[in-house]
């Protein structure tokens, strides 16, 4: 087992009256592939989003060896489910940009990125403006500027939304030979068999809970399941939350423009409320 990198104690996020991580204690080591699983408002993307420290805790602490996670953050590369790309800039210079912010040297960082962009069948697109570009291309850019700074942890938004079945299989190649070259990546997915593919460990998040954390292999002997999916239903059969893309109160003008753009709902008729 790996040295400790990232160390999460009494971790909880609340926004306003939402509780969108209640208590996480979590220790990350070196040399894993470890997956965060859950559905859609489940708080793992909030989660990733304190591990790489732009975000700060409501409760508790993160600390990378020891120290403030978000005095540390040279040392983690991530990759968001909006890959962020300025469309005007080559891929190259996307990565360069980024890297030059972290004081990295050009020809350190061509060299990083020209060792990985080989694995993800990019180099020939390295000097074309990324406007152009689809999701999969986007998201292999996306990967070489999170890499190119050298990070300790590399740590993924669901890096295989939306991509094609290449394109996936792709990223997924990357991430297992990050780690058979001693590499940490956390890896946020809602996808159980890609986890079970991908990762070493698996922790399942649901209602802003950590509900199970092992090997896929620990969590069926922990349910007693036959699948990882079963195992998944078990562990998080109470109803999930909502997920409210804006607590905003709608304003009385901006309640009648939208009726008066999109009408009413018609009612079907023969049905009642409750039926």
């Amino acid at each position: 087992m790996g040295e400790t990198l990232l160390t999460l104690n009494g971790v909880a996020k609340s926004f306003k009256d939402v509780d969108a991580l209640v208590r996480v204690d979590l220790e990350i080591k070196s040399g894993q592939v470890v997956g965060l699983v859950g559905g859609n408002g489940a708080g793992k993307t909030t989660l990733l989003r304190l591990m790489a420290g732009v975000m700060e805790p409501s409760k508790g602490s993160i600390l990378f060896q020891n120290n403030p996670v978000s005095s540390m953050r040279n040392k983690l590369g991530v990759v968001p489910e909006s890959t962020g790309l300025y469309s005007r800039l080559t891929a190259w210079e996307n990565i360069r940009y980024h890297s030059r912010i972290y004081g990295i040297s050009d020809d350190v960082a061509w060299n990083r990125v020209s060792h990985f962009a080989k694995m993800l069948d990019l180099t020939d697109s390295l000097s074309r403006h990324t406007k152009g570009f689809s999701r999969g291309m986007r998201q292999k850019t996306a990967l070489l500027r999170a890499l190119a700074h050298g990070p300790d942890i590399l740590l993924l938004d669901e890096p295989t939304a939306g991509l094609d079945v290449t394109s996936a299989r792709t990223v997924r190649s990357l991430v297992g030979q990050l780690r058979d070259e001693g590499g940490t990546v956390i890896y946020s997915t809602h996808h159980l068999a890609e986890a079970q593919q991908v990762c070493d460990r698996i922790i399942i998040v649901h209602n802003g809970t950590i509900r199970a954390d092992g090997s896929p292999n620990e969590l069926l002997e922990s349910t007693q399941k036959d699948s990882l999916e079963e195992a998944y239903v078990s562990l998080t059969s109470d109803k999930a939350r909502s997920r409210s893309e804006d607590s905003k109160k709608e304003s009385r003008l901006a309640r009648w423009w939208r009726l008066f753009l999109t009408g009413r709902t018609p009612q079907i008729e023969g049905v009642g409320e409750d039926e």
